[in-house]
């Protein structure tokens, strides 16, 4: 027993030296250590003390139900994308209520949208492609608003006018004028019928190629369908008119529609011939010639006793060559108006609109003259009009130089035969 107690004594006067020495060591090797496991432990499970500031809480009740709104909309627009994309309901009452679910979410969507707009949209297979052609009827309606304002604004100034006018003149002269004014207008559209009649039994013709509905989008269909609408006009005003033919117009093509949309009720009424067939039905192939900007040959003077035919044609893709190719199918004469010839070209296509041809041949046909007929074409095409007279001369001293340059040849090898 005492010995026991002796070897306890004995360590424990034996440790407290060690104790001691490494006391100082250990507590502070033991402190870093616990440093870096709180550190770890902070960094790991302990979110920073630093606080942002909240975006929701500073923004003001304004913008937070503008964004509840959007927010909503766009979940409304999701939801009725998965509903119709998921179950077979009606195509046209799913495009109607796309098109109303844009129209609430800001988006530029005309107010009134016909039959015809909403096939061709139902047509359009991207949204893309619908949204192009929704913006495209939403900025024709806006025109057609600010025509229709300026319009009423020009009757009303007219009608102030009459109404001064009234008030500074008697009675019996405003009623003379007045009675004036309607036998001028009768007399005026009487002339301008029977002017019509006559070019439809003694005209020469002139033919449009309606034949191109599938090599235009609905835009460019409309355009030329417009061109139609002023050659027409221009051609009824004109003092010695064309006989003019639409030919190939089918009955349930969409240049048919359009052109009886809008014309209306006059349609039936125009002095004009429409008709299915090609003009090599009606006409002799030999009397023919397509006009078109691709034809090498180049029109010189106006044949009266020609069938001229344009083809109803616009291409802003540029497709070069369409009309060429058909009338070569058809094995017809080709020519080009003589720009190069008569005008500076400087950028841009030689392809003009349908309205520019039709005042371009009136004028040839009245005249005879290409410097008039030519003023019609647009001048941001060209620079201005060739010195014809300067040009002439040029070329035809061109001529007697290379004549000149031939015999000189000739007589030249002639002599070294001889001399060999």
């Amino acid at each position: 027993m005492p010995v026991l107690l002796k070897m306890s004594v004995s360590l424990t006067f034996l440790r407290r030296p060690f104790a001691r020495f490494f006391m100082p060591f250990t507590l502070q090797r033991k402190r870093r250590d616990l440093h870096s496991i709180i550190l770890q432990r902070s960094m790991s499970y302990k979110t920073p003390a630093v606080s942002y500031p909240n975006k929701e809480n500073t923004s003001s009740p304004d913008e937070l139900q503008l964004d509840a709104w959007k927010t909503t909309m766009k979940s409304s627009v999701q939801g009725v994308s998965t509903v119709s994309s998921s179950t077979d309901e009606d195509p046209v009452a799913a495009t109607k209520e796309l098109i109303e679910v844009w129209r609430l979410l800001g988006k530029e969507v005309p107010e009134h949208i016909s039959e015809e707009d909403l096939r061709v949209i139902m047509e359009n297979t991207s949204k893309t492609s619908k949204k192009k052609y929704l913006k495209y009827l939403y900025t024709k309606e806006k025109l057609r608003k600010a025509k229709q304002v300026k319009k009423e604004m020009k009757a009303a100034a007219r009608e102030e006018a009459k109404k001064d006018q009234l008030l500074e003149t008697p009675e019996e002269g405003t009623q003379r004028n007045f009675l004036f004014l309607r036998l001028w207008d009768r007399s005026m559209s009487s002339a301008v019928g029977w002017k019509g009649a006559q070019a439809m039994q003694f005209g020469q013709p002139l033919v449009f190629d309606m034949a191109y509905d599938s090599h235009m989008k609905p835009k460019e269909l409309q355009n030329s369908v417009s061109q139609l609408l002023e050659s027409e006009g221009c051609n009824r005003r004109d003092v010695d008119p064309f006989h003019l033919y639409f030919c190939n117009l089918k009955t349930d093509s969409n240049s048919h529609t359009e052109l009886v949309k809008r014309y209306k009720e006059k349609w039936d009424k125009l002095l004009l011939t429409t008709t299915d067939k090609s003009y090599v039905d009606l006409f002799p192939k030999g009397n023919i010639i397509y006009l078109t900007a691709d034809s090498p040959n180049v029109m010189t003077t106006f044949k009266h006793d020609k069938i001229y035919i344009i083809g109803s044609f616009v291409d802003k893709n540029m497709q070069p060559g369409t009309s060429l190719a058909n009338a070569k199918r058809l094995k017809l004469a080709t020519e080009c108006l003589p720009l190069d010839k008569y005008l500076q070209w400087e950028t841009g296509t030689k392809n003009l609109t349908l309205d520019q041809m039709m005042r371009i041949l009136l004028c040839l046909k009245n005249t005879g003259s290409w410097e008039e007929a030519l003023k019609f074409v647009p001048r941001r095409k060209h620079t201005g009009y060739l010195d014809i007279s300067q040009h002439s001369e040029a070329f035809s001293k061109h001529l007697k130089n290379s004549k000149t340059n031939n015999v000189f040849s000739k007589a030249l090898s002639v002599r070294t035969k001889k001399l060999a």
